[in-house]
């Protein structure tokens, strides 16, 4: 869960969140470096008196600007990708939880062991406890495994929904008449808030 003046990521609680916070990471550092390279360029431009205004043509300057940033994109798509291609990966999952999207409130379904049908409603503020979070909590948690493979599959009976948790790293969209899934693995306990 995000607290004050928390101004990073979330701290990841699967595998994927972990891989995306350290995706996230290295790409800070790419554009970090790209904004000191190219201030430090700027300033020493304007500061340099020796430069050749009669100048047209720089064949090495020109490749230089061509080839780095190539270069610097392919740093940033190669872990893009793999990551992508991770998000996109369903391994064979332990449990399947239906996750329907209505107005409102959610409504989930586990099928595996036996039939459960349950509703989750965000809490009014007039029942919030001291611990709990005004817009996050609801009265019926979903009960996940740890250490397990879960596929949510999703839909919506209405209008558009999204169902998320940024702490596990997993974002899909309740659409109606379609059904999407996505999976995700759980490794550490604790009390996860959608969004």
């Amino acid at each position: 869960m995000a607290t004050w003046s928390n101004l990073s990521l979330q701290d990841g609680a699967s595998p994927i969140m972990e891989q995306l916070s350290f995706f996230h990471d290295h790409t800070m550092i790419m554009l970090l470096m790209i904004t000191i390279i190219v201030g430090y360029s700027l300033s020493y431009m304007l500061v340099n008196k020796f430069t050749n205004r009669n100048m047209l043509h720089g064949h090495l300057i020109e490749t230089m600007w061509t080839t780095m940033p190539a270069i610097t994109l392919i740093f940033i798509a190669l872990p893009s990708l793999r990551l992508l291609y991770l998000l996109d990966d369903s391994m064979d999952a332990m449990i399947t939880i239906k996750t329907i999207g209505r107005q409102w409130y959610w409504s989930y379904e586990y099928s595996d062991f036996m039939d459960v049908e349950f509703d989750t409603y965000m809490m009014p503020e007039s029942e919030l406890e001291n611990e709990s979070f005004r817009l996050l909590d609801v009265d019926n948690r979903t009960i996940l495994p740890m250490n397990t493979e879960v596929r949510m599959l999703t839909t919506a009976s209405d209008v558009l929904h999204s169902w998320a948790v940024p702490a596990l790293g997993i974002k899909i969209d309740a659409t109606p008449g379609r059904l999407n899934q996505g999976t995700f693995t759980i490794n550490r306990p604790g009390i996860f808030f959608g969004q």
